[in-house]
Protein backbone atom coordinates (compact mmCIF):
# COMPACT_ATOMS: atom_id res chain seq x y z
CA UNK A 1 0.00 0.00 0.00
CA UNK A 2 1.13 3.43 -0.83
CA UNK A 3 2.34 5.97 1.46
CA UNK A 4 1.65 9.70 0.80
CA UNK A 5 2.82 12.35 3.64
CA UNK A 6 0.81 14.87 5.03
CA UNK A 7 3.92 17.21 4.71
CA UNK A 8 7.26 17.24 3.72
CA UNK A 9 10.03 15.98 5.87
CA UNK A 10 11.74 18.69 7.12
CA UNK A 11 14.17 16.71 9.59
CA UNK A 12 18.13 17.25 9.38
CA UNK A 13 19.29 13.86 7.20
CA UNK A 14 21.87 11.57 9.45
CA UNK A 15 22.94 9.29 6.71
CA UNK A 16 23.89 11.83 3.91
CA UNK A 17 27.27 11.28 2.06
CA UNK A 18 28.72 13.81 3.69
CA UNK A 19 28.55 12.12 7.16
CA UNK A 20 30.75 9.35 5.28
CA UNK A 21 34.54 10.82 4.88
CA UNK A 22 34.49 10.61 1.44
CA UNK A 23 32.77 6.63 1.68
CA UNK A 24 29.46 6.09 0.53
CA UNK A 25 26.80 3.44 2.14
CA UNK A 26 26.00 -0.03 -0.40
CA UNK A 27 23.60 -2.37 1.16
CA UNK A 28 24.11 -5.99 0.06
CA UNK A 29 21.94 -8.64 -0.03
CA UNK A 30 21.91 -12.43 -0.71
CA UNK A 31 18.79 -13.54 -2.12
CA UNK A 32 17.48 -16.91 -1.09
CA UNK A 33 19.65 -17.04 2.51
CA UNK A 34 17.49 -15.70 5.15
CA UNK A 35 19.82 -16.62 7.76
CA UNK A 36 20.93 -12.60 6.03
CA UNK A 37 17.38 -11.53 7.03
CA UNK A 38 18.71 -8.08 5.02
CA UNK A 39 20.99 -6.54 3.11
CA UNK A 40 23.83 -5.20 5.23
CA UNK A 41 25.69 -1.60 4.91
CA UNK A 42 28.88 -0.94 4.34
CA UNK A 43 30.78 2.47 4.11
CA UNK A 44 33.12 2.04 0.63
CA UNK A 45 34.99 4.54 -1.18
CA UNK A 46 33.70 5.02 -4.78
CA UNK A 47 37.13 4.36 -5.71
CA UNK A 48 37.03 0.80 -4.59
CA UNK A 49 37.29 -1.72 -7.26
CA UNK A 50 33.99 -3.92 -6.90
CA UNK A 51 35.73 -7.25 -7.34
CA UNK A 52 37.35 -6.22 -3.61
CA UNK A 53 33.67 -6.66 -2.33
CA UNK A 54 33.81 -10.06 -3.75
CA UNK A 55 37.21 -11.14 -2.32
CA UNK A 56 37.37 -9.47 0.59
CA UNK A 57 34.36 -8.31 2.04
CA UNK A 58 31.71 -10.69 1.45
CA UNK A 59 33.62 -13.82 3.00
CA UNK A 60 33.36 -11.84 6.55
CA UNK A 61 30.08 -10.93 6.04
CA UNK A 62 28.44 -14.37 4.85
CA UNK A 63 31.01 -16.61 5.08
CA UNK A 64 29.50 -18.16 8.01
CA UNK A 65 26.91 -19.93 6.03
CA UNK A 66 27.70 -23.21 4.62
CA UNK A 67 26.68 -22.20 1.35
CA UNK A 68 29.01 -19.47 0.92
CA UNK A 69 32.24 -21.73 -0.02
CA UNK A 70 30.28 -23.34 -3.01
CA UNK A 71 29.49 -19.29 -4.32
CA UNK A 72 30.77 -19.17 -8.08
CA UNK A 73 30.71 -15.40 -8.47
CA UNK A 74 30.77 -16.17 -12.61
CA UNK A 75 27.17 -17.65 -11.94
CA UNK A 76 25.75 -15.18 -9.41
CA UNK A 77 23.07 -13.06 -10.65
CA UNK A 78 23.10 -9.45 -9.47
CA UNK A 79 20.41 -7.07 -8.87
CA UNK A 80 20.67 -3.52 -8.28
CA UNK A 81 17.34 -1.83 -7.02
CA UNK A 82 15.52 -4.91 -7.97
CA UNK A 83 16.87 -4.50 -11.57
CA UNK A 84 19.04 -6.99 -13.19
CA UNK A 85 22.33 -5.83 -13.54
CA UNK A 86 25.42 -6.55 -14.01
CA UNK A 87 28.89 -5.44 -12.14
CA UNK A 88 32.27 -4.89 -14.07
CA UNK A 89 34.18 -6.70 -11.10
CA UNK A 90 37.79 -5.07 -12.45
CA UNK A 91 36.04 -1.29 -12.45
CA UNK A 92 35.41 1.17 -9.66
CA UNK A 93 31.91 1.02 -7.64
CA UNK A 94 31.29 4.35 -9.12
CA UNK A 95 32.58 3.25 -12.88
CA UNK A 96 30.02 0.49 -11.78
CA UNK A 97 27.41 3.08 -11.41
CA UNK A 98 27.22 2.68 -7.63
CA UNK A 99 25.77 5.52 -5.60
CA UNK A 100 25.41 7.04 -1.95
CA UNK A 101 22.87 4.28 -0.28
CA UNK A 102 22.22 1.89 -3.04
CA UNK A 103 20.92 -1.67 -2.97
CA UNK A 104 22.49 -4.24 -4.40
CA UNK A 105 21.53 -7.95 -3.96
CA UNK A 106 22.77 -11.81 -5.54
CA UNK A 107 21.59 -14.56 -6.54
CA UNK A 108 23.56 -17.90 -6.41
CA UNK A 109 21.76 -20.36 -8.52
CA UNK A 110 22.16 -23.98 -7.10
CA UNK A 111 22.25 -22.57 -3.94
CA UNK A 112 19.16 -22.06 -1.54
CA UNK A 113 19.97 -22.08 1.73
CA UNK A 114 20.57 -24.76 4.37
CA UNK A 115 19.05 -27.90 2.90
CA UNK A 116 17.23 -26.00 0.73
CA UNK A 117 15.06 -23.84 2.92
CA UNK A 118 15.99 -20.37 2.01
CA UNK A 119 18.08 -19.84 5.31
Amino acid sequence: MPVTAVKPYTGEVKDSADKFHGNQLLYIGWEDHLMFCAPFAFPFPPAMRFGDIAEKVLPGAFGEHPDFEKVDWSKAEWFKSGKPWSPDFNRSLADNGLKHKDVIRFRTPGLTGIKGSCS
